[in-house]
């Protein structure tokens, strides 16, 4: 069952509040995150930390910013230790 949360972060001097849900799968689980109005799923690795799995990486219309999705994963490994 996917239990949704609110992630703060401190971003380049700014409070940005991010929609998460925490969606348990087998043994494991993934976090969608909104970002900009898209979702991005975080998963943990076998270190503990998290990395982002990007909806079309090949998309070059979208440009993420890949030091506020560093940002958002380090957050997350924060919350879930």
């Amino acid at each position: 069952m996917a239990e949704a949360f609110v992630l703060p972060l401190e971003y380049k001097g700014e409070e940005r509040d991010f929609d998460c849900e925490l969606r348990p799968m087998g043994y494991t689980f993934k976090i969608a995150v909104v970002v900009d109005g898209s979702e991005i799923l975080f998963e943990p690795d076998e270190e503990g930390n998290f990395r982002a799995a990007l909806p079309n990486p090949e998309d070059n219309k979208v440009r993420w910013d890949k030091d506020l999705l560093a940002a958002i994963a380090e957050q997350l490994a924060q919350v879930f230790r």
